[in-house]
């Protein structure tokens, strides 16, 4: 994508903000995420990242900003890269950096960052299976999570183990044509490299 068609930072954070009430939230696909969207406790960040070391360079600035956060105003950060690691592969491998930026922040037990993408799938399934939406999002997508949000969320949550299969079974009844109506306002996703 080039800069002349790429989207403002504000398109940016429009659709992931469109994708997390209709997808994440409409379909419950997290259902720790509604009282952090309400209480506007999330943290939207546009990384200007093009390269794979600037990004972890700015994951390693928003770990930190989290972490000084005080919850109550900031609970948790989407950081939005869209202009580096569109390729879900390079994406799912700079993962592993991104856990070693939370060790050497010794940030571990505090923070946790978990992963969504355009393209996201799941080992062992096919691409095309539904089942991976529960982790596509318009753009590539850090989410820096507090480990004490999580614990508590798990905690006031009846069967928080089975919320991973309730999304698996909500997926299969949508269907991919289902999905793509309730995105169909979100954006355009970029085609896979």
């Amino acid at each position: 994508m080039s800069d002349a068609t790429a989207p403002s930072d504000e398109e940016v954070v429009a659709a992931t903000r469109r994708w997390l009430e209709r997808a994440v939230i409409g379909l419950n696909l997290c259902p720790f995420a509604n009282a952090v969207h309400i209480k506007g406790q999330i943290r939207y960040v546009v990384s200007q990242a093009r390269t794979p070391a600037e990004l972890t360079r700015a994951l390693k600035e928003e770990l930190r900003t989290l972490a000084d956060a005080d919850p109550q105003a900031c609970d948790t950060t989407l950081l939005i890269h869209p202009h580096v690691l569109a390729d879900f592969l390079d994406y799912n491998d700079f993962l592993d950096d991104a856990d070693a930026a939370v060790e050497e922040l010794e940030l571990d037990g505090v923070l946790q960052v978990a992963s969504f993408h355009p393209h996201y799938r799941f080992e062992g399934v096919d691409p095309d299976d539904i089942t991976n939406y529960s982790n596509r999002s318009p753009y590539p997508t850090l989410h820096l999570l507090r480990e004490e949000s999580i614990d508590r969320a798990v905690e006031a949550f009846p069967s928080a183990e089975r919320i991973y299969e309730a999304n698996m079974e909500t997926l299969r009844r949508l269907g991919v044509d289902g999905w793509r109506e309730i995105n169909s306002a979100v954006t355009a996703v970029p085609k896979e490299k």
